[in-house]
């Protein structure tokens, strides 16, 4: 297993997230997926080798394949770019993006009850303020998939907010299209999941304005953005196996670490076995072997 990019490093300036460095080359962007991952808002002092190429190669499929706008030129670097590249460590994590202003709202789907939502409707019987109906189990499917948008947070962990509250800053409109749009992916995106093993439970995505238009930008339905389920195992009651981030959330539950301070070195085993959880969504997705 090759080893983990955590940095990278350019003569463009900057701007790091938690997984992806975005950097200005004027009039576009090269956002490069790097291997980092983080849990709880924090990132983990060890990555997972090969993750950001699978993030990366899994969001180049949802584009290509759900037919909406984006913001992706190219997915390959330039000569320019590959000359600073000598060791191809950018290759199969990297594209060229146009330059989009964000939305300053995560949109999210919820078509499972699960994670904060599920909290959420054991409290209050609500889920971000939606009412729903009494007795749901943990992971039951809604009846119709039910979007709950948050703010976004650079730092620290996004706000879910009311669709009023996104309605009263974007304006009516565009909080309906955000909506609909969304909404309208994630449907998508389990009619094509669904046939080949996989339960998409809920998703984020992200929208930008370009020449007056939304564009969806940053990654689509992987499993960083994305709660993925075995569809053969789905059994409403409890929690589910996953291709996600869940397995290493549950890894660290159990630590003792206290989400507070920096977070532990990720064990060996952790780590592959995250690795294969992410290859496995992209294969089944896709159809196909990650490309070298």
């Amino acid at each position: 297993m090759a080893n983990a990019l955590l940095q990278t490093h350019l003569p463009f300036p900057k701007r790091q997230g938690k997984v992806r460095d975005v950097y200005d080359l004027g009039d576009r962007l090269l956002i490069v997926s790097t291997d980092r991952i983080s849990a709880f808002d924090w990132v983990m002092p060890n990555g997972i080798p090969d993750k950001g190429r699978i993030l990366n190669q899994l969001s180049l499929f949802w584009f290509r394949t759900l037919g909406v706008e984006h913001h992706i030129l190219d997915d390959a670097l330039p000569p320019s770019l590959a000359a600073l590249d000598p060791a191809g460590e950018l290759q199969g994590r990297s594209v060229i993006a146009r330059k989009a202003q964000v939305v300053p709202f995560e949109c999210v789907i919820r078509g499972y009850l699960e994670g904060s939502g599920w909290r959420d409707y054991k409290k209050t019987g609500c889920v971000c303020g939606i009412p729903l109906p009494t007795g749901l189990r943990q992971c039951d499917r809604l009846e119709h998939p039910i979007f709950t948008p948050a703010t976004k947070a650079e730092t620290g962990h996004d706000e879910n907010v009311s669709f009023e509250m996104m309605q009263s800053a974007l304006g009516t409109d565009v909080a309906m299209e955000l909506k609909e749009r969304s909404v309208a992916i994630y449907q998508r995106g389990n009619e094509i999941t669904r046939p080949r093993g996989i339960v998409i439970a809920d998703t984020k995505l992200e929208w930008g304005w370009f020449e007056g238009r939304l564009i969806l930008i940053d990654e689509v339905l992987t499993p960083d953005s994305s709660r993925f389920w075995p569809a053969d195992r789905w059994q409403p009651g409890r929690a589910q196996p996953s291709f996600d981030k869940q397995f290493l959330r549950e890894f660290l539950d159990q630590t003792g670490w206290d989400k507070n301070s920096p977070p532990p070195e990720l064990p060996e085993t952790i780590v592959s076995q995250t690795r294969e959880r992410y290859l496995a969504a992209y294969e089944q997705i896709t159809g196909s072997t990650l490309p070298k």
